[in-house]
């Protein structure tokens, strides 16, 4: 079995002959502003690992910029495509990180639990003095850096998650995993047809209701981006390029859906977003390294990627981008994505 989970997105995905379960987050220690599990937030101390190809990855890396941690939390980019050693720093002068000093993640995390038998995942959050993984857990770590790193964010930072929003909140992002983060690996990894069916169905039923909830309302949940945004953002705006065709979610496309196309268009106009996703990165992982989907591996030359940067007109709902707060300043050198791979 390859380090990387059988060639899928995070790490935390299987597929073969059983059906699609995808498994829990191993190391789940947080880092805190009081340190209660050993891992104090610290400016300089950790280094975010990334593949702007994956979704989950994604949330963190959107998550950064608009809080403004970049000076705070390190960026590390892995290469979009991995090996059977996981994910690999190959885009790096020499292939090796030049602040962790090593090859593959996977080192992070031997570092941590030597031989651990499960897959190696993105995001994770590394400690640069010793090595070792703090956390690989997509679900807390975002949540985290909304609030426990607060003391780092910049001046006019959004606040992501609003207290008096947070039932709300995880009540809308439970059913958007559920359904349709989540349900889409469900269907592109299903091994048979009801198993696919019912996924599918899960799918498009919750693009439904978000496309009824966003009818008449800028944001899924009150009247400012927030943490569930981010997260339906990562799964919208990899569908056209991928789950339509890849992963048989073929129902319509998100260019369809009047509503939802606008919406995701929005948000990756906004600072932070757009200009954080890599479509190169997405198409060549997925059509790539899932060869159980995509035995040939050849990636599709569509689509036409250049509407993401045409008119929305969803200000005319009113809602305020970052509340109170401001928008994000430009990527710090080093960390834009190369030209040609967005709009």
């Amino acid at each position: 079995m390859s380090r990387e989970g059988d060639g899928t997105t995070d790490g935390n995905e299987k597929y073969g002959r059983k059906p699609f379960k995808r498994s829990k987050s191993h190391f789940a220690d947080r880092i805190t502003a009081d340190g209660a599990d050993g891992w104090p937030v610290e400016a300089g101390r950790y280094r975010l690992v990334i593949s702007r190809a994956c979704p989950w990855a994604s949330r963190a890396a959107i998550s950064r910029r608009l809080l403004g941690l970049e000076d705070a939390l390190s960026l590390a980019v892995t290469d979009p495509l991995q090996d059977a050693r996981s994910w690999r720093f190959t885009l790096d002068p020499g292939g090796k990180d030049p602040v962790l000093g090593i090859r593959y993640l996977h080192e992070a995390y031997d570092a941590r639990e030597k031989d651990y038998p499960g897959g190696v995942s993105v995001p994770a959050v590394v400690d640069v003095p010793s090595g070792r993984l703090v956390t690989n857990d997509f679900q807390q770590m975002t949540l985290d850096l909304a609030t426990e790193w607060s003391g780092l964010h910049r001046p006019g930072a959004p606040d992501l998650y609003p207290e008096a929003l947070r039932e709300e909140m995880h009540e809308v992002m439970e059913g958007v995993y559920r359904d349709l983060n989540n349900g889409v690996y469900r269907a592109g990894f299903a091994t048979g047809q009801k198993e696919y069916e019912a996924a599918y169905s899960d799918v498009f039923r919750r693009l439904g209701l978000l496309s009824e909830r966003l009818a008449d309302r800028r944001y899924l949940v009150g009247e400012s981006i927030t943490e569930a945004d981010i997260r339906l953002f990562t799964t919208l705006v990899r569908f056209d390029a991928v789950y339509h065709g890849h992963f048989k979610c073929n129902r319509h496309k998100l260019v369809e859906d009047p509503v939802l196309w606008a919406y995701a268009r929005d948000l990756y106009q906004t600072p932070g977003f757009g200009d954080t996703v890599d479509f190169d990165h997405i198409k060549r992982h997925y059509y790539e390294v899932h060869t159980g989907v995509n035995p040939t591996g050849i990636v599709p030359c569509g689509p036409d990627l250049s509407a993401w940067t045409s008119p929305h007109h969803r200000e005319q709902l009113g809602g305020r981008p970052f509340g109170d707060g401001t928008p994000p300043g430009p990527v710090p050198a080093g960390e834009e994505v190369p030209a040609g791979h967005r709009p």
